[in-house]
This record gives structure tokens, sequence and C-alpha cells, in this order.
């Protein structure tokens, strides 16, 4: 099989940030670059979501707060909708 070089151009911290997350999958940047031409060839279009289970900054503190509140013997807890809609005054 013959082969060739590509050269793209690419902010450097969009570089670095890819690699990261390629050799946490056991990936180099041509491995992945292979994968993912090879199979947006046989799918015909971007054909995959590939990535780690990492929540974003937002969604950890949110989940941080639940697991708070949880532990908290102090914290409202309420029994239907209503009862939230009206502490909430909505």
């Amino acid at each position: 099989m013959a082969t060739t070089n590509l050269n793209i151009r690419i902010e450097k911290s969009i570089k670095d940030q890819a690699e990261v997350i390629f050799n946490e999958l056991g990936l180099n940047m041509t491995t992945a670059v292979n994968m993912f031409l090879r199979t947006a060839i046989r799918e015909h279009g971007i054909p995959f979501e590939l990535r780690l289970d990492v929540p974003n900054e937002t969604t950890a503190a949110a989940v941080e707060e639940g697991r708070k509140l949880l532990d908290d013997p102090s914290a409202p807890g309420y029994s239907s909708i209503e009862a939230l809609k009206a502490a909430l005054e909505v």
C-alpha cells in the first residue's frame, strides 16, 4: 500500500489538546486522522463521536453541588413539583 504525507495547518493549542485525548485513548495523531478519514469514506460524512466520558466544568460543578446537597440534612426537600414551585415562587 502506497502512502503519502498530509500537511495541515492547525492552531498549536488545538493540536496539543487533541494529542492529550488521543494519547489517553491509546492513539497517536496519525492513527486518529487515519481512523477519521477511513470512517468518513465508509459513512460518506462525519461519521462518529469518539471522546472520553468527561463532563465539562459546569456539569462537573453541578454534579458536585448535587452530591453535597444529598449529604446535607439541612438542605430542603420537596415531595411534589407544586411544593418546589411554591418554594421558588414560580
